[in-house]
């Protein structure tokens, strides 16, 4: 078995088995609204995240999202482990309506944890997303956001009751 290999497999099953126990918690976390799944789909960079372990030591991570044949959205993971690219691929489904920022993602099938868009730029530009207070990651089409719309996401997040001092800034260079 690859090293590659193995990484997925501890990715989905960490992100699972943590996630499952707190679903309860995270009804109280809204997620937007007149979402369009198109133009949500692409690049995104990850700017920061509250620390997991299965992104221990992981820079220019990024996330791509595809639609894949059967509607159901494809989605890859990537980024540098000590010098080496690490990739996970899991497959996500919309959870509530089409037109909301609520899916449910695998990554061990046949186990789904909650990914919740909380906060997204009108233009698709940057995204907050969440599946527990334990965790979530400030996204962008661009390696950097600017200053004033990181800060404006910090806020959010710490208005709505996450640790935002625990966040990791990924580097994205």
């Amino acid at each position: 078995m690859g090293k590659g290999f193995r990484w997925y497999v501890m990715f989905g099953i960490v992100f699972l088995i943590s996630s499952t126990g707190i679903n309860a918690m995270q009804k109280n976390i809204d997620y937007v609204t007149n979402f369009d799944l198109n133009k949500y789909l692409g690049k995104w960079f990850e700017i920061a995240r509250l620390p997991t372990s299965f992104e221990k030591d992981m820079i220019q991570v990024t996330a791509t999202y595809s639609l894949r044949k059967n509607g159901k959205v494809n989605v890859q993971n990537e980024g540098i482990k000590n010098g080496t690219h690490k990739t996970a691929i899991g497959t996500a489904k919309i959870a509530k309506d089409v037109n909301s920022g609520y899916f449910k993602v695998s990554f061990f099938w046949p186990f789904y944890a909650d990914y919740k868009v909380i906060e997204l730029d009108p233009d698709y530009q940057y995204a907050m997303v969440a599946s527990s207070y334990d965790y979530l990651w400030i996204l962008s089409r661009t390696p950097k956001l600017p200053d004033d719309v990181l800060k404006k996401l910090l806020e959010k997040a710490k208005a709505l009751g996450f640790d935002i001092g625990r966040l990791y800034f990924t580097p994205q260079n």
